[in-house]
Order: structure tokens, then C-alpha cells, then sequence
């Protein structure tokens, strides 16, 4: 990544600042599962919830690239600061779809996070009514919600008041609605009891009858609300969770390595008359990971820049780039599981104690691999399109 922008590569030297900080409260943030105020303090300073977020809201507006080059670094000393901020420079976007009074409103506050995710069940019912909706539902997935001042709503099912489905321009049910409401204005709902990525506070969320104005809402990835012109605010906001965590993946997988590295330089197995890097095994499987790894982040990092090129300028964001972001970003996740895998596996018993830098990492890769973002039928939409076929929506 030595062709960073300076604005990302000052930000990347941010994250890289922040990284013994973020290791020692590793245990912290997974024991309280949600970031400690020292931590929080650190990351507002940075201003790294606002990587994302519109210049003309003062925002850094980083390019994409670069948001993820940051993602990378925090996720190799804690993969759930990275994600959530991942996460939340994704909900910083929203901003390029509001209107500036209500993004002033929601975003201006040097610590503001909005955090959201996917409807859970049937998903939710907002009635259109005078200036607004009434919204029900429930969401789940709301990564970074223990430090959120806004929650969105996202996919809401719009119904006109005699309860008639809404429809677009092309007699479409309106379902991709989202509207953002203040924290305090939902219940939110103990989950996260999980394997991995504990700290990223990834509760549930619901709301009953909530009256939630027009202006605070807008249609994801939609044309005609967006409001910025910028390069980033091209890519689809669901889809760019991908790229940037690969990029995480990318971050946690490097870490294990290196950690090896210096683990094989120390440790005597037992039973061995040498150190564990003098092993021909060890040898060989250090190297296959490190060639893995790195074939992984090169196919990352030449979907993103070529891609980003080409928004920059074209405003536009075309199929074959999307399909190469998302073959990139579905790969990189799995291949950098896999190698962290092989890490476990030849770290041997030092592995398994939490004090040790596999065991947390071990666990936070592979429930990232559970995400929508790394499925296997990924790998399907970008082969249909590969043969000739129309691809599916998730793109």
C-alpha cells in the first residue's frame, strides 16, 4: 500500500499510534463487550468514526483505499475496534443522503456514532403519515451501539395509511428506507453473547408506533437522495461493509502471523531439540502463509484502486468493478481464516491461552466469517456473471 493518499496514510499512522493502547484493553473490551471510555476517548480523538464522513460535514471523506488501509491497522491489535469502525464510517454515509440541517443534527458532535443493521424476522412496517412514518419493527446487528447517540432503521417497509404496500417508480414495493432515530428513542436488547468480535456490542434493537419525521429518512444507495458528489458516496453502502472487512480480516491475519514469527524464534516444542523455526514443517508453512496472505491483499488492494480510478472519473461505479470488489473482499476474508487456521494449529499449545496473541484472534476470524459479507454464495453471484448470467442483487 505505498501508493496511500496522504490524507489516508495520516490516518493509517493514527490507528498504527493507537495500537498498544488497543491491545492492552483487548481484554476490556471483550470482558465489558463494548470500548472502555479510554479507548473511546482515543478513537474520537483520532477522528476515526468521521473517516467516512462528507467533507462539507467535517468529515475526512477518505477514499476508499484508504478506509480500509485503517480498518487493516486497528484490526491487528483489536478486530473489534476495527469493525466498528468499519461499521460506523459506513452509517457516517448516511450524511451524504440528508439534508445539511438534519446531518448537522445527527453527525456534528466530535464523538458522533450511528450505528444500525438489518431488520430481523419479517422485518418492520413504517406508515406514511402526515410530514413522516410510524414505525415498528425490530433490527439486529447493531454493531457499536453501546457508543451510538443514533440508531437507524434500516430496510423499513413503507405502507401507505390505508395499509397498501408503497411503491417506486417502477411499481416496486418501497423497502430500503432508512431512518434514523436518537438512541434514546429505541429499546434496545441484550444479545451479543457470541465467540468472537465480542466487543463490538452488536445488540438488537426495536421500536413500537415511533413517530420519525420525512427529513430523517432516505433511501440506501438511492440516486435521487443523495446529496453529495463525491467518489465514495458511488459505492453501494451494504456492499463497501465488505471491502472494508477484508480488510479487517486482512489486519487479524497479519497479526497472527507475525506472532508466529516471533513465537518460532523462542519456543522449544516439547520434545524437540531445537527451536520451532528450525523445523523444515515450520518453515514451509510460514512461507505458504505469508505467500497467501499477501496474494490475498494484492487482489484486494488492485480491485479498490482500480475501482476507485474509475469512479473518480466517472461518477459511476461499474458491474465488472462491483463483481471484483466483492470476489476480492469474499476471498480475502476466507483465505486470511485459513491462514489463520494453519497459525493455530503450528503455534501449537501456546495457542490455546487467552494470554497469548492466537486465541482471541482465532476466534474473532472465524465469527467474522459468519457475516453475510464472506458467504459462499458469493463467490455464485460473481460465477453467474463469470457465465454469461444475469448476477444476483447482493453486488
Amino acid at each position: 500500500m505505498d501508493g496511500l493518499s496522504a490524507p489516508a496514510a495520516k490516518f493509517v499512522a493514527r490507528a498504527r499510534a493507537l495500537g498498544p493502547l488497543l491491545e492492552a484493553a483487548a481484554p476490556r473490551i471483550e470482558r465489558e463487550r463494548r470500548f472502555p471510555p479510554d479507548v473511546m476517548d482515543a478513537l474520537v480523538k483520532a477522528e476515526l468514526f468521521r473517516i467516512a464522513l462528507p467533507k462539507s460535514r467535517g468529515g475526512a471523506e477518505l477514499d476508499l483505499p484508504g478506509f480500509v488501509a485503517v480498518v487493516e491497522e486497528l484490526a491487528r491489535a483489536d478486530a473489534s475496534v476495527a469493525w466498528c469502525v468499519a461499521q460506523g464510517g459506513g452509517c457516517a454515509m448516511a450524511a451524504a443522503y440528508l439534508a445539511p440541517e438534519i446531518a448537522r443534527e445527527v453527525y456534528d458532535a466530535r464523538d458522533a456514532v450511528v450505528a444500525w443493521g438489518p431488520p430481523l424476522g419479517a422485518g418492520s412496517k413504517a406508515i406514511a403519515v402526515e410530514r413522516g412514518y410510524r414505525l415498528t419493527g425490530t433490527w439486529q446487528f447493531a454493531s457499536g451501539s453501546p457508543h451510538a447517540a443514533w440508531i437507524g432503521a434500516t430496510n423499513c417497509e413503507v405502507y401507505e395509511p390505508d395499509g397498501r404496500p408503497r411503491l417506486d417508480a417502477k411499481g416496486a414495493p418501497v423497502t430500503r428506507r432508512v431512518m434514523l432515530v436518537p438512541k434514546s428513542s429505541v429499546t434496545m436488547i441484550d444479545t451479543w453473547d457470541v465467540m468472537g468480535l465480542k466487543g463490538t456490542g452488536s445488540d438488537n434493537y426495536a421500536v413500537k408506533d415511533l413517530f420519525v419525521p420525512e427529513a430523517y429518512s432516505f433511501v440506501m444507495d438511492s440516486p435521487a437522495d443523495r446529496r453529495e458528489p463525491g467518489p465514495l458516496y458511488r459505492y453501494p453502502i451494504l456492499s463497501l461493509y465488505g471491502y472494508v472487512f477484508a480488510g479487517a480480516a486482512l489486519g487479524i491475519a497479519r497479526a497472527c502471523l507475525d506472532a508466529l514469527i516471533r513465537l518460532a524464534s523462542e519456543k522449544v516444542p516439547f520434545r524437540a531439540t531445537g527451536k520451532l523455526r528450525e523445523s523444515a514443517t515450520m518453515q514451509l508453512q510460514t512461507a505458504l502463509a505469508e505467500a497467501r496472505l499477501r496474494a490475498a491483499r494484492l487482489l484486494l488492494w488492485d480491485a479498490l484502486e482500480r475501482s476507485w480510478r474509475d469512479v473518480t472519473a466517472s461518477g459511476e461505479l461499474a458491474l465488472d468493478h462491483r463483481l471484483s470488489l466483492r470476489l476480492a473482499s469474499t476471498h480475502v476474508i476466507r483465505e486470511a481464516k485459513d491462514v489463520v487456521c494453519v497459525i493455530w494449529e503450528f503455534a501449537g499449545a501456546t495457542a490455546i491461552f487467552a494470554e497469548n496473541p492466537f486465541e482471541r484472534r482465532f476466534r474473532d476470524i472465524h465469527a467474522m466469517t459468519q457475516h453475510m459479507q464472506a458467504r459462499f454464495s458469493n463467490y455464485e453471484t460473481v460465477g453467474q456473471a463469470l457465465l454469461g448470467l444475469n448476477p444476483g442483487p447482493f453486488i
